[in-house]
């Protein structure tokens, strides 16, 4: 705890800066449990994306049963050339978005190719944009927890160490200050009693002398 002036002033700072910790205070735990609240959210909608592409790939496990004899999916037919991403902002935090990815597709000869590859490739991109979609979801957790742990620290900054040290220091403060009173009336008695003393032992011809 850093040293503190015992003075009036010092008290004024001491009680505005616990003013502005328990006004702050609130909004910051707001801001917690929203981020919090949102973070789950997120983690729940990254499981359903990966869940649905769980679903998907069964529907198509016939499918995935051909790619893997050698020459019967083409090599690289498919290739993200764009994923779309756009802005968002969550309890003040900047955080991207998935707006849809572009394929290509490698050349193939249409005549020699299966009808099945143009399905199966169409089934590869589904999967791949549900991959893609739950990484920028993972990517919202991650800044979103980042926030979390730095809010969380200030909130426990001011409820543990702040509020306790200014209540304290008010404390001291005022005690000081209280104590400095009552020695100033008892001075100002023990001067007042002494001068009384004073006066009553003078002898009254001293007095009329002067």
């Amino acid at each position: 705890m850093a040293k503190i002036k015992l003075t009036k002033n010092e008290l004024k700072v001491q009680k505005d800066a616990l003013k502005m910790y328990r006004r702050y205070l609130p909004t910051l735990t707001l801001k917690k449990q929203q981020l919090q609240s949102e973070i789950r959210t997120i983690e729940a909608n990254a499981n359903a994306v990966r869940k649905a592409k769980q679903e998907l790939e069964k529907g198509f496990s016939d499918w995935i049963a051909v790619f893997s004899e050698k020459q019967a999916f083409p090599e690289g037919i498919i290739t993200v050339s764009n994923i779309r991403k756009g802005k968002g902002n969550i309890a003040g935090v900047d955080i991207p978005t998935f707006e849809g990815a572009e394929f290509s597709r490698g050349d193939y000869d249409l005549y020699t190719t299966p009808l099945w590859v143009d399905m199966a490739a169409n089934h590869m991109e589904k999967a791949i944009s549900l991959d893609l979609e739950a990484e920028v979801l993972d990517e919202q957790v991650r800044l979103l927890e980042a926030e979390l742990r730095a809010t969380s620290q200030r909130v426990n900054l001011f409820e543990k160490v702040k509020i306790p040290e200014t209540q304290e220091n008010i404390k001291k403060i005022s005690i000081y200050m209280a104590d400095q009173q009552v020695s100033a009336v008892v001075r100002s008695k023990i001067s007042k009693r002494k001068i009384a003393l004073r006066n009553k032992e003078t002898p009254e011809a001293e007095v009329y002398s002067l």
